[in-house]
C-alpha cells in the first residue's frame, strides 16, 4: 500500500485529565485536528502495554501526550522509545506531541528532564528560528505563532543532528526536526481553546501553588490555528512521501 492511502499509526501514551475525558481520548483529539477520518488511523495503547506493529505499511506515526514523565523510564515507555527510534531511523514519518516530542528526543539520544523554568501552561507565544523557514511543516508561518501548552518536563538537549525549529520564553526546544521525516513539538496542536481551558481548570490548584493566577491564565487562552496547521502539514507531507527542502504544504 502506498503512503498516499496507508493509515497513520497513533501511539497512545496517556489519557487526558479526568474532567476532559468526556471529550474523548488523545487519539480522537489528534485525529480530528489532523483532518483524518476514523478509518485512516490505527491506535495502539502503549501505556496499557500493547506492542506496536511494524512501522512499515503506515503513512506515518503520531505520538500523543501523557501525564507520565519520560525521565521515569517506565518499562512501557522505554519499550516504546526503542520502537520509535527504530521507526525514525528507518525514515518513517514521525510526529511527537508533548510527551511524544520528549519520547522521540529520548529515543534518538537527546536528554529529557524537569524544565528548570517550571511549568508552562496556557496559550503561549512560540518563536520560530530562522531554520524553520526551510522546514516543510513550518515554512511560511509567521515568525511567532500561538500554541497551547501544558508541561513540566522538556527536551533539555536535542538529539545529535537535530534542528531546533522553535522556542518559547520557558522552553528552548519547542519544536525540532531530526533527519528528513521526524518532528517533535512540545505544544499541543490538537488542543482547542476548550481543551486548554479544561486543563487549566484541572491544574488550578497547582498553578496557584506555583504563584500563578489560574483565572488570568484561563482568560488569556486564545485560538491557535497556526499550531494546528503544523499538524495538518505533517499529515499531508507524510502522505506525499516528501523530503526536507520541498515547499511547504499550504
Amino acid at each position: 500500500m502506498s503512503r498516499r492511502h496507508a493509515p497513520f499509526l497513533v501511539l497512545e501514551t496517556g489519557r487526558p485529565v479526568a474532567s476532559m475525558r468526556r471529550h474523548g481520548r488523545f487519539p480522537h483529539w489528534i485525529r480530528t485536528a489532523a483532518g483524518l477520518a476514523p478509518g485512516e488511523v490505527t491506535v495502539v495503547d502503549v501505556q496499557a502495554g500493547a506492542t506496536p506493529p511494524s512501522h512499515r505499511g503506515f503513512a506515518g506515526i503520531l505520538v500523543t501526550g501523557s501525564g507520565a514523565m519520560v525521565s521515569d523510564r517506565e518499562d512501557w515507555s522505554e519499550r516504546s522509545a526503542d520502537w520509535l527510534g527504530t521507526a525514525a531511523r528507518a525514515g518513517t514519518p514521525v510526529f511527537g506531541i508533548c510527551y511524544g516530542h520528549q519520547l522521540l528526543a529520548h529515543a534518538l539520544g537527546g536528554a529529557v528532564g524537569d524544565n528548570p523554568r517550571g511549568r508552562e501552561m496556557g496559550t503561549v507565544a512560540v518563536d520560530l528560528h530562522p531554520q524553520a523557514a526551510d522546514d516543510p511543516l513550518f515554512a511560511g508561518l509567521p515568525p511567532t505563532i500561538l500554541a497551547q501548552a501544558t508541561h513540566l518536563q522538556s527536551v533539555l538537549a536535542p538529539p545529535d543532528g537535530a534542528t531546533v525549529l522553535a522556542a518559547s520564553a520557558l522552553d528552548d526546544c519547542h519544536a525540532f526536526r531530526w533527519g528528513d521525516a521526524a518532528w517533535g513539538v512540545q505544544f499541543h496542536p490538537e488542543f482547542s481553546g476548550t481543551h486548554m481551558r479544561g486543563y487549566i481548570h484541572a491544574r488550578r490548584d497547582a498553578l496557584a501553588g506555583e504563584g500563578h493566577d489560574p483565572v488570568a491564565v484561563r482568560d488569556a487562552v486564545r485560538a491557535a490555528p497556526r499550531a494546528r496547521d503544523v499538524l495538518r502539514r505533517f499529515v499531508r507531507h507524510a502522505r506525499r512521501g516528501g523530503a526536507v527542502g520541498q515547499a511547504a504544504v499550504q
